[in-house]
C-alpha cells in the first residue's frame, strides 16, 4: 500500500485517502478528512485540530520513551 504524508495533519495516509493540492511552494498532499474538516464550522475544525495535536503529542512522547529506554539498556 502506497502512502503519502499529509502536510495538514502530519500523518501518512493511503494515497486513496489523499488529494494533491497546489500551494505557493508547489504540490502537496492533503488527506480528504482534513479537507472536509475545513468545510465544517469553527467548533468542528477546532475539535479536529485538537485531536490531531493530541495524537501527534502522544506519538512524540512514545518515540521519546522508546529512545530513552533504548539508551538505558546496557549490553549483557
Amino acid at each position: 500500500m502506497t502512502t503519502a504524508y499529509c502536510y495538514h495533519c502530519g500523518r501518512h495516509h493511503p494515497i486513496e485517502e489523499m488529494r494533491q493540492l497546489v500551494t505557493k511552494t508547489g504540490k502537496r498532499w492533503r488527506c480528504i478528512k482534513s479537507i472536509e474538516a475545513t468545510k465544517a464550522g469553527r467548533e468542528t475544525r477546532d475539535a479536529f485540530g485538537k485531536r490531531v495535536t493530541a495524537d501527534n503529542k502522544s506519538q512524540c512522547q512514545s518515540k521519546a520513551r522508546i529512545t530513552l529506554n533504548a539508551g538505558q539498556q546496557t549490553p549483557g
